[in-house]
């Protein structure tokens, strides 16, 4: 259990840190505020609301649920925010929060994924909450990968292929453009 749990938690902080933390950073560079907080309908959440959701929603399971830090997260403050908030300080919030659930993922013993934990009223496993973290992330960042093209009408070129294996290149064009 210890070497697969280990491999689990690795994997579950590369998605967050190194897959899809890029993405959305490739995708903030491209838009404006005005594109960011853009929504096509009231039912609908923009690129901004969403980046605030993502924040809320992995440092309340990951950072207090699994590392026992106070949660303090107002969910509905996320989606009813319409005053826009800077590009660069949603990206830096984005960060500083992947930042905490990184440290507390790399804190974590594998041993711990099968302990018990309350969040958001639900009685759930540490592995569960991890698995649940990466997969709200990355179901969002498809979101907010769509709305850039769509805004932008542009390709966010993540992969080169060579030789019919595809080459991410969003960590060395993201690290060139900061």
């Amino acid at each position: 259990m210890n070497d697969i749990g280990q491999e689990f938690i690795s994997r579950s902080r590369y998605h967050l840190i190194e897959d899809f933390l890029p993405k959305i950073g490739r995708c903030l560079e491209r838009l404006t505020d005005e594109q960011i907080w853009w929504r096509p309908n009231e039912q609908s959440n923009s690129i901004g609301n969403l980046l605030l959701h993502l924040s809320g929603n992995a440092r309340q399971w990951i950072v207090g649920g699994v590392g026992g830090a106070t949660d303090a997260r107002d969910r509905d403050a996320e989606f009813a925010q319409r005053e826009r908030i800077a590009r660069h300080d949603l990206h830096s919030l984005l960060q500083r929060t992947l930042a905490d659930v990184d440290q507390t993922l790399a804190q974590l013993d594998a041993n711990q994924l099968i302990e018990r934990r309350t969040i958001q009223g639900s009685d759930v496993s540490v592995l569960s909450a991890i698995l649940h973290v990466v997969e709200h992330f990355s179901m969002h960042t498809g979101q907010i990968l769509m709305m850039t093209k769509m805004l932008t009408n542009a390709d966010l070129a993540f992969y080169e292929f060579d030789d019919s294996k595809a080459v991410p290149t969003w960590k060395t064009q993201s690290a060139h453009s900061e």
